[in-house]
């Protein structure tokens, strides 16, 4: 396992509408090779390659289609113009050697041909902004294409359940932006997946107007503007935690940006004003919240920047 065959790892991904999940799990992985990788090099990487390949429920097609279609080793041979092929594999031999020996069949109509991609930078969106200093993922693979930019009056909740709740009993108003705070890696604790809020919206017929934002996560199972892994969380202070019902926010996946329309005064006029929820933690929970690294890093936990090698 070396730097090549990381990034590697990351196309294959990236082209065939991987989850965003994958982009903790890159970062973290990057922090026990001790690579120099942060989120923007995870940007440079997956956006580099098409997306020729999209599974449900982003399309019709599912995994046992791509299984048929010629699995990851068609998606291999379809992208290696992109690939490091000189890179050892663990069962002997190099990728390219392996891509040669299984150079087959492909089903066009599951994995496309590079020139006839789904999208030719990448399934995801690594945006910044004012709302998100350190950055945001969304799986953009999975968006509809007029929502690309999407501006509205937020409605915010402090938890998972209270998102929820609000889909089951109230009007959700089209073109609002539902912001979901506090389900980052330390205000969860552990920044749990909201797939479940975002099929809501799905099911509801609302993914076309209106969007949702969270420090938590997403997943591939995601369709719609869902943008998880904003950095810094709330619990930290971040500038979700100073959100407030009709603030206008603004997503636009052209030009990777997330803004919070609020004057500068008046965002820290209400840093004073922040109250967390009450979630008290003991044993290794609490050890957990004192020390996990936010999800621009991965979310780690028990690996420390300033750590020598003993």
């Amino acid at each position: 396992m070396n730097k090549d065959s990381f990034t590697n790892g990351i196309k294959l991904i990236s082209a065939s509408g991987g989850s965003t999940n994958a982009v903790l799990h890159t970062l973290a992985l990057a922090k026990v090779m001790n690579l120099d990788f942060d989120l923007k090099d995870f940007d440079a990487v997956q956006s580099s390659v098409p997306v020729i390949a999209k599974f449900k429920p982003s399309a019709a097609s599912n995994i046992n289609d791509f299984h048929l279609a010629g699995g990851v080793p068609a998606v291999l041979n379809t992208i290696k113009e992109h690939l490091n092929l000189d890179v050892p594999n663990a069962m002997g031999g190099t990728l390219g050697e392996l891509l040669e020996a299984n150079d087959k069949f492909i089903n066009r109509d599951v994995i496309k041909d590079v020139n006839d991609a789904y999208l030719s930078n990448g399934c995801f969106s690594i945006i910044k902004g004012n709302l998100a200093p350190l950055g945001a993922v969304v799986k953009k693979s999975g968006v509809e294409p007029q929502m690309y930019h999407h501006k509205g009056p937020a409605v915010v909740f402090n938890s998972e359940e209270e998102v929820r709740d609000y889909l089951l009993n109230k009007t959700v108003e089209p073109g609002s932006v539902l912001v979901v705070r506090y389900e980052g890696p330390k205000g969860g604790p552990g920044m749990r997946e909201l797939s479940i809020p975002a099929a809501m919206l799905v099911g509801m017929g609302l993914h076309t107007s209106v969007a949702m934002i969270t420090d938590g996560r997403f997943s591939g199972a995601t369709r719609g503007p869902c943008v998880g892994h904003i950095t810094p969380e709330a619990w930290v202070g971040g500038p979700l935690a100073l959100v407030q019902d009709g603030d206008i926010i603004e997503i636009d996946l052209n030009k990777n940006t997330l803004e919070l329309h609020v004057s500068e005064a008046e965002i820290e006029s209400r840093r004073a004003n922040i109250k967390k929820p009450n979630r008290p933690l003991t044993g290794v929970l609490s050890a957990y919240r004192a020390g996990v690294s936010g999800a621009e890093k991965g979310a780690v936990w028990l690996y420390r920047d300033d750590c020598e090698e003993q």
